[in-house]
């Protein structure tokens, strides 16, 4: 109980992140019109079926399409859960459901019941975005559990997750892996040797997932299985797929609709389709359903007979429906123990199918970017915990600014690669930027520790110049301000930054044909801007499948050849907002291959420390330009 006090903390944190976002989303769409639900981007509306099909798991997917306010923002986003509803004042009728796949006008989603609605196809049919309570439960029913746990080995593990007793590691003599580098070996070696936490520091580029799988792969050997968690679907797909194309079978938990295509295979729904007892199931189900559908079958004479009768038949649907129920059950428990790695989010290691399962060895990858109370989730079922992160890059989403000034944005990894002494390794050696690309974030933010892998060095330089900053002050690109979204954004600077997109292309086009283009934004306002002005240019429908136009928080974990990143702000007053996040540049500057090239207005951003000794480097290495060079 040493320890209440923290969790109490924490819960009473979450509540607020809880509290807060609930009202963000009941602002959107709780009592609005639903004109209002539309403009805030909550609602689609009307939407057209496209088609419908039996999806993974006998569930139905939909794909529908909207017709009308097609240049109205969104917040649909794969993931998200979603209500299919009828616009009829006198039937109230909705259905629930996950969607699967997205565009700006086209959503599939993969309902939670097992029946296609039956007024799909009466019109007046749209969809709306649902909060999710769930993961909020979770959570704080974690946070209870600890705040009154005094024993067992999670008691154990919290001095040191709490950063109150340093990590304990054996002495061990290591086998090296070929085709690990050196701080990879010594990573995997920390992980062989630790006797309760590792912690793998990651920078960009360096090969955190290579290192994860490889120490992955013998745990399964010695421990026969462990748990695999991140604090996204798509940081658990990635793990999935590369442990599976290692011929590691996995077994991935979570709705089928969260998961990629390349994954799919490996949910609990495909691993039950290919058992030996597939059909029986199928089989007992479908006896069920013709027993339940005699027995409720309409007769004109009703007499003692036919009630007798209808009972027979409707106990038998039981009895086949109970049976069938034990089977399936069987099946998942088998399918539970034949996995060598359980794959599911944070929360989904809350999973009822794990129950009390514990498990020796726990990797938590994207262990920067989670809650605190999320990670404990997995935690509460581990001996031994392996966790993977940057602390330098983007920290986890909070949408109460009360509740993150008071620690919830500080997480588990931070906290214990802050207060461990030398107990953790960084990976050093990176295989995605040009050198100057990774310069600054080296001196600045991993103390100049990186390095670049040979394989950089022999890669052919497609610029000349690979990193280039460019100041918009004096332009009079002033920002402004979306009175609806209260989003920044900058139209002349987008257009600028466009318009050198536009030159870069021009001058070589046959090249950027099979080259990947970023724009970052940090605003939403200016990825809409600069979405609305691409499609001028006679190139963007021969590259449009190779540019991506979005956030910052959207690009973490991606890379590309070309990335161009749009600053915005630009006022008289020196105010940047959240671009005084320095772990946002950190992570928008480093996804780049080839070029990383910036767009900004100096007089704004050098009232921030970070930005001012980012110009000051810039002019010093000769990658500093005026706008106005290109603009006469």
């Amino acid at each position: 109980m040493k320890f209440e006090g923290h969790f109490q903390r924490l819960l009473n944190l979450i509540k607020k992140e809880r509290q807060e976002d609930r009202k963000q989303y009941e602002e959107k769409i709780r009592n609005r019109s639903l004109q209002d639900r539309k403009k805030e981007g909550v609602t689609w509306y009307p939407v057209t079926l496209q088609k419908s099909y039996l999806g993974t798991g006998e569930k139905w997917v939909l794909q529908v399409e909207r017709t009308t306010d097609l240049n109205q923002r969104h917040f649909f986003q794969p993931g998200s859960s979603v209500s299919l509803f009828l616009n009829d004042e006198k039937r109230k009728l909705s259905a629930s459901g996950i969607i699967t796949r997205m565009n700006e006008h086209r959503m599939t989603f993969m309902l939670n019941a097992e029946d296609e609605p039956d007024w799909i196809d009466e019109g007046k049919v749209g969809i709306n975005l649902l909060f999710d309570e769930g993961t909020y439960d979770e959570m704080e029913k974690t946070m209870v559990s600890l705040s009154k746990t005094s024993g067992g080995r999670i008691a154990e593990l919290m001095p040191v997750l709490l950063g109150e007793q340093q990590p304990h590691f054996d002495r061990l003599n290591h086998e090296n892996v070929p085709g690990l580098n050196a701080s990879q070996q010594n990573a995997l070696d920390m992980i062989r040797s630790a006797n309760d936490i590792a912690l793998v520091h990651g920078p960009p580029g360096t090969g955190k997932t290579t290192t994860l799988i490889e120490a992955i792969r013998e745990k399964v050997l010695t421990e026969k299985q462990v748990l695999v968690c991140a604090a996204s679907n798509a940081a658990v797909d990635l793990l999935a797929e590369k442990l599976s194309e290692q011929d590691v079978r996995v077994l991935r938990l979570g709705h089928p609709a969260r998961v990629t295509e390349a994954v799919v295979r490996t949910t609990l729904d495909a691993r039950l389709s290919e058992h030996n007892d597939a059909r029986m199931l199928r089989d007992l189900r479908r006896k069920s359903e013709e027993m339940r559908s005699l027995g409720r079958k309409y007769k004109r004479n009703f007499g003692h007979d036919e009630r007798k009768q209808r009972k027979l038949l409707l106990d038998e649907a039981r009895s086949l429906k109970d049976e069938a129920l034990m089977l399936e059950g069987h099946m998942i428990f088998d399918e539970l123990n034949k996995a060598q790695v359980i794959a599911c989010t944070l929360v989904g290691a809350n999973n009822s199918y794990l129950g009390n399962r514990q498990f020796k060895t726990v990797f938590i990858d994207e262990a920067s970017q989670a809650l605190e109370p999320a990670c404990w989730i997995p935690i509460m079922k581990a001996e031994k915990v392996v966790m993977a992160g940057d602390h330098w890059q983007l920290s986890p989403t909070v949408k109460s600014l009360e509740a993150g000034k008071q620690g919830l944005t500080e997480t588990i990894f931070e906290r214990t690669i802050k207060r461990s002494q030398g107990h953790e390794v960084m990976l050093k050696t990176q295989y995605r930027m040009h050198p100057n690309i990774m310069a600054f974030s080296n001196a600045y933010f991993y103390k100049g520790e990186l390095e670049s892998a040979e394989i950089i060095g022999n890669r052919r330089q497609l610029f000349n110049d690979s990193v280039s900053f460019i100041d918009t002050a004096g332009c009079g690109f002033d920002e402004k301000i979306n009175q609806e979204t209260l989003s920044t954004y900058n139209e002349e600077e987008a257009a600028f930054v466009l318009n050198r997109l536009d030159t870069l292309i021009q001058e070589n086009r046959e090249m950027f044909a099979s080259l990947s283009i970023g724009v970052i934004a940090p605003y939403k306002a200016q990825t809409e801007v600069l979405k609305n002005q691409i499609i001028r240019f006679d190139w963007y429908a021969d590259l449009a499948n190779n540019i991506t136009i979005n956030s910052v928080d959207a690009f973490q974990g991606q890379e590309r050849d070309v990335m161009i990143i749009s600053l915005v702000r630009s006022n008289s007053v020196g105010v940047i907002g959240f671009l005084a996040d320095e772990r946002r540049m950190n992570v928008a500057m480093t996804r780049a291959r080839h070029l990383l090239m910036m767009v900004g207005d100096s007089s704004t951003l050098s009232s921030n420390d970070f930005f001012d000794l980012l110009i000051q480097d810039m002019q010093s290495r000769s990658w500093y330009h005026s706008a106005f060079e290109y603009l006469y």
